[in-house]
């Protein structure tokens, strides 16, 4: 639970040093599934912020059909050759290691079951790293490619084909989306201090009904948001396994995320159109940018789609179509 609380924190005041891969999501599945030399290798680093690591699990035709990803990993001598794409992988130009997914068995049904759970450094022969750059103009996703990248059999966590178990926990740290939700907040809270003050026209946004509506839609949207990620975050907390419950989360979450920054560029009007840097752009409220990095909120991680089928199914106990 603290460090929940300081990921909020953290978020929520846009403080550098933030560790999404590292402490966000495989700190907490190595402490779970890890061996005693995989931990005492890399957590102190992880810890003290000397190592940056990526997320390798997304592929051009695997995103949220991720069993479906095709990355192979072949057993060789004291090693598993890896060979395969990844895409949209995060901060991976500045990443030291990478915790990656790959196949094992690609004959086995169902097929989660033939994946491992790969620690890979980057300093290893046989990766390149290409830049993706984002409608918003950011460098923060790459492809990267794997040409008989050999990664010794230490660094499988957990069993072979047994990674999904592995990937699913460090999935519902992520999923939890206190990140997410903090970021949100923090623009609904700019925005109530945008309706508040003069607009060069003389209005003040706040005396409409319909802005004061909007807001305090979105406020309510974001505590129930953070209400469903402290959910989460117990539930971790107490050793048991977030599933269903880290669904609910990350789809309200995200949706959240996308409704502040839509519905902030809306309420601004031509104002909240305008980039940072622009001459009439608000410094402090910044509703163009968030409104364009919603968009990928609701994809991101998990589809929103993909997220109300897993509380249908696991949570509600509804038959699949």
């Amino acid at each position: 639970m603290l460090s929940v609380i300081i990921n909020e924190e953290m978020n929520y005041h846009c403080a550098p040093g933030l560790d999404f891969g590292g402490i966000g999501m495989l700190a907490p599945a190595l402490m779970a599934h890890g061996n005693e030399e995989q931990k005492k290798e890399h957590l102190a680093k992880i810890a003290a912020g000397d190592v940056v690591w990526c997320q390798g699990w997304s592929e051009p035709g695997a995103g949220s059909d991720l069993p479906n990803l095709q990355t192979r990993a072949v057993e060789d001598g004291d090693d598993y050759v890896i060979n395969g794409q990844k895409v949209w992988t995060s901060l991976a130009h500045h990443a030291d290691w990478c915790f990656l997914l790959a196949k094992t068995d690609p004959d086995v049904q169902p097929k989660h079951r033939g994946i491992t759970f790969f620690l890979v450094d980057f300093k290893t022969p046989g990766i390149t790293v290409s830049p993706l750059v984002t409608m918003s103009n950011e460098r923060s996703f790459s492809e990267v490619f794997y040409d008989n990248v050999r990664v010794p059999k230490k660094n499988v966590v957990g069993e072979v084909n047994g990674g999904w178990k592995i990937a699913m926990t460090a999935a519902g740290f992520e999923r939890s989306g206190i990140y997410r939700i903090a970021l949100a907040r923090r623009n609904v809270d700019r925005l109530i201090e945008w309706a508040k003050k003069p607009q060069p026209d003389g209005s003040i946004p706040g005396k409409s009904p319909v802005v004061r509506q909007k807001l305090a839609h979105l406020y309510i949207e974001g505590t129930i948001s953070r209400i469903l990620a402290y959910r989460v975050a117990w539930l971790q907390s107490q050793g048991l396994q977030p599933d269903w419950e880290a669904s609910m989360a990350r789809v309200f979450g995200s949706e959240f995320q996308q409704h502040a920054g839509h519905t902030g560029a809306e309420l601004m009007g031509l104002y909240g159109m305008l980039m940072k840097g622009s001459k009439w752009a608000d410094p402090d409220c910044n509703m163009a940018l968030q409104s364009i990095l919603g968009i990928g909120a609701t994809i991101a991680a998990g589809t929103s789609e993909v997220q109300r089928n897993v509380i249908a199914l696991r949570g509600l106990g509804l038959p699949r179509g």
